[in-house]
C-alpha cells in the first residue's frame, strides 16, 4: 500500500500559515518569528513532510542512493558492518550516504529528515530504539527500511541482526561455568540503546538465577570509549572487595578494562577474568587477547543491504522481516577460572 506523502500546502494548512511561510521557516527560518516557526515545525513533525532537495532530477527516476544511519563512526563498533552493508549495494550501483547520531535518538530523527530530503531509495538503521517523531518519519514514507544489528521478535521494523539478549547470557554463562561468582558489570547507559539494555538485563538475570547478583557498587556504567572505560573501571577495581571478573557491555569498554587492570598490576585472567560483547576488529590482538560473544557485523550488514536492494527490485515484501543471526562465544586469553595464571 502506498503511503500518504504531505506537501508543503498539507503543512501550512496544519500550521495555519501560507505555503510561503512555510518555505521560510525551511530556507530562512532567522525571518520567522519563532512562535510561528514553533508552529510550522510542530506541522512537520505531525504531517512527515520532506522537501525534495532532489526536485532537478528527472521526475520518477530513482537517486541511487541508500542511507545507513550508525550511532558512531569512532572505534571499530561498526566498521565491518558499514563496509560489508557498502559492498553488498555498491554490486548494485548504489551509493551510500552515511551518517551518524552519536546514541542521541533526537538527533537520529534530524539526520534522517535530511536522508529523506535528499530522496534516498532506502534506509538502513541501527537498533530499535527510536523516537515517536522517528518511527511517524518512517510511516509516512513509502521508502523501505531495515534495523541492523538487533533483532527482536517483536520488532516494529523490519529488522536483520543478532539477539542482544541471547549475546548476554552467553557472556554471563561464560564466566558462571568457570567458576566465577564475584561478577562485576561495566555497561554504558541504555535508555536510548536498546541493545546495551537487552544484554545488560540477560546479563543481569542470569546472574541472579545463579545466586550471585552483583552489589550496587559492581554496576558500573561507561560510554564507549577506551579512556573514559579505563578511569571507571580504575575506580570499580580500586575497592577493598574486588571482583574476580568483569562482564563489558562491549569490547571497547573491556579494552578500557584491559587498561585499568593492567595499570594497576592485576594479572589478566589469573586475578581478573575480562568479557567482551562484540569480537570487534582487534579484539582478538589485545594482549592477552580478549575473550567476547561475536556479533557477526558483517553478515548483518550485507543481508541488511541486500534486503533493501531486494525491496528495491521486486517491490516491499509482504509482512515484516525478522531475520535472526547467531551470535557466537569466543573465549580466548582474557578469562579462566578464578585464580588461574
Amino acid at each position: 500500500m502506498t503511503s500518504y506523502r504531505a506537501d508543503i500546502t498539507a503543512v501550512a494548512r496544519a500550521a495555519g500559515v501560507s505555503p510561503a511561510t512555510v518555505s521560510r521557516v525551511l530556507n530562512h527560518p532567522g525571518l520567522v518569528s519563532a512562535p510561528t516557526r514553533n508552529r510550522v515545525e510542530a506541522a512537520i513533525r505531525a504531517t512527515g513532510y520532506i522537501r525534495n532537495r532532489a526536485a532537478q532530477s528527472m521526475h520518477g527516476r530513482r537517486s541511487a542512493t541508500l542511507g545507513l544511519v550508525v550511532p558512531t563512526v569512532d572505534y571499530s563498533i561498526f566498521a565491518e558492518l558499514v563496509q560489508s552493508f557498502n559492498d553488498a549495494v555498491a554490486e548494485h550501483e548504489f551509493t551510500l550516504l552515511l551518517a551518524t547520531h552519536g546514541y542521541d535518538l533526537a538527533a537520529e530523527y534530524r539526520v534522517l529528515r535530511k536522508l529523506y530530503e535528499h530522496r534516498v531509495d532506502g534506509i538502513a538503521l541501527i537498533g530499535l530504539d527510536h523516537d515517536a517523531d522517528t518511527f511517524r518519519l518512517i510511516a509516512s514514507q513509502d521508502v523501505p527500511v531495515v534495523a541492523a544489528w538487533a533483532w527482536a521478535a517483536e520488532s516494529p521494523l523490519p529488522c536483520i541482526g543478532a539477539d542482544n539478549a541471547e549475546a548476554g547470557r552467553v557472556a554471563a554463562r561464560h564466566l558462571l561455568d568457570l567458576g566465577h561468582r564475584r561478577i562485576a558489570l561495566v555497561f554504558p547507559p541504555s535508555d536510548e540503546n536498546d541493545r546495551a539494555r537487552a544484554r545488560l538485563d540477560a546479563v543481569q538475570a542470569a546472574l541472579a538465577a545463579a545466586g550471585c547478583a552483583p552489589p550496587a557498587r559492581w554496576c558500573a556504567r561507561a560510554p564507549y570509549d577506551t579512556s573514559q572505560a579505563k578511569a571507571v573501571c580504575r575506580d570499580l577495581l580500586a575497592g577493598p572487595d574486588p571482583p574476580s571478573a568483569l562482564i563489558c557491555g562491549n569490547d571497547v569498554i573491556a579494552q578500557g578494562a584491559i587498561a585499568a587492570a593492567t595499570a594497576q598490576g592485576l594479572a589478566i585472567p589469573g586475578a581478573l577474568s575480562i568479557m567482551g560483547i562484540g569480537d570487534f576488529p582487534g579484539s582478538a590482538d589485545t594482549v592477552p587477547a580478549l575473550s567476547t560473544v561475536a556479533i557477526p557485523a558483517r553478515r548483518i550488514g550485507a543481508r541488511a543491504g541486500r534486503h533493501l536492494v531486494e525491496c528495491l527490485s521486486g517491490g516491499l515484501p509482504a509482512g515484516i522481516l525478522r531475520e535472526r543471526l547467531p551470535v557466537e562465544l569466543h573465549r580466548r586469553g582474557t578469562t579462566a577460572p578464578p585464580g588461574i595464571a
